[in-house]
């Protein structure tokens, strides 16, 4: 196989695994019931003036399964912080208690659970039709380069190559699904 051709599948490759590191990440964001100091990540807060994560202006940590801790570094940022997560609207009303901030999250209900499962499966086709436009991107430079002159028993196990490759990725998401529903759905 051509090095040009070669050049393309690693890229495409390289961007259907970009794809399955972005699908993990929203998915860490989708609450199933445990705390994680993941799901602050995203909600930004004022810090004299300009928009900054929560992460960078307070500890946050887990004190338990179902207790998430902000502890500002500067005490004044307490009520602006408290403000940025009730303006984040993540569906958690903070406590504050002059010193920190904690985050009790409730349990969830088997309709809630089912809400976020469907939104894990809307993140999942998400991360699905991302990889299918890959390869879709992957063929085209193919079938351009095979019009240019390449071979084209070449440019046929390329895209072969580049069937497999989305094929591999699409079952990837579906075991990232799979395991998240199991998460959300287990009381």
């Amino acid at each position: 196989m051509s090095e040009e051709l070669k050049l393309i599948l690693e890229d495409a490759t390289s961007t259907m695994a970009k794809a399955i590191s972005h699908l993990e990440a929203e998915l860490i964001k989708i609450r199933a019931g445990k705390a994680n100091p993941v799901m602050l990540d995203g909600i930004v807060a004022d810090y004299y003036g300009s928009p900054t994560p929560i992460s960078q202006i307070a500890n946050i940590t887990t004190l338990d399964a179902r207790t998430i801790s902000v502890t500002p570094w500067e005490k004044n940022m307490l009520h602006v912080i408290e403000r940025a997560i009730i303006a984040a609207n993540i569906g958690i009303n903070p406590q504050n208690d002059g010193v920190i901030i904690r985050l009790f999250l409730p349990p969830l209900t088997e309709e809630r659970r089912k809400e976020l499962v469907k939104k894990c499966n809307s993140e999942g086709e998400n991360g699905k039709v991302s990889i299918r436009n890959v390869r879709r991107d992957a063929i085209e430079q193919i079938k351009k380069l095979q019009k240019d002159g390449a071979s084209e028993d070449e440019c046929k196990d390329a895209e072969a190559a580049a069937q497999t490759a989305t094929d591999k990725y699409i079952l990837l998401v579906e075991k990232h699904l799979a395991a998240k529903e199991v998460e959300i759905m287990a009381i």
